[in-house]
């Protein structure tokens, strides 16, 4: 196991698989504060794929699309809920598929969290001093 993915998982144990590979790529050009805060952050910000597989089976109960709506594809969760899940294959299709959804979306947050954390550590850092002439 590489130093970078050993790295995220002291930071991020809960995380897995592909998503641990993703993560492990957007914190290697990190610094140790700018890591921590990239967990904190994205911790609130990522989505369980039990949670949203969960709620696709609420679908079967007549409430169907609530678990796109939960991964932020408000689109086709209105559309699910129109159309009764597309007639229900669609949320049997999303049942099998909800882990790569909750991948999908998880990888969108990491890449914002991450843009927004090199921004913001980068501006609190004070400006460097002009050479003394």
């Amino acid at each position: 196991m590489s130093d970078i993915v050993k790295r995220t998982l002291e930071i991020m144990p809960e995380i897995e698989d592909e998503e641990l590979f993703h993560i492990s790529s957007l914190l290697k050009d990190m610094t140790e504060d700018q890591a921590k805060q990239f967990a904190l952050v994205y911790r609130k910000r990522r989505k369980d794929p039990g949670v949203a597989l969960i709620l696709a089976a609420v679908g079967f109960l007549g409430f169907n699309g609530i678990h796109r709506l939960y991964l932020d594809k408000i689109g086709m969760g209105v559309l699910y809920l129109l159309t009764f899940g597309l007639c229900l294959i669609g949320t049997i299709v999303d049942m099998f598929n909800h882990q790569s959804l909750t991948l999908e979306y998880n990888k969108r947050r990491a890449e914002d969290v991450a843009v927004m954390v090199r921004t913001l550590i980068q501006d609190d850092e004070p400006p460097a001093l002009p050479p003394a002439s």
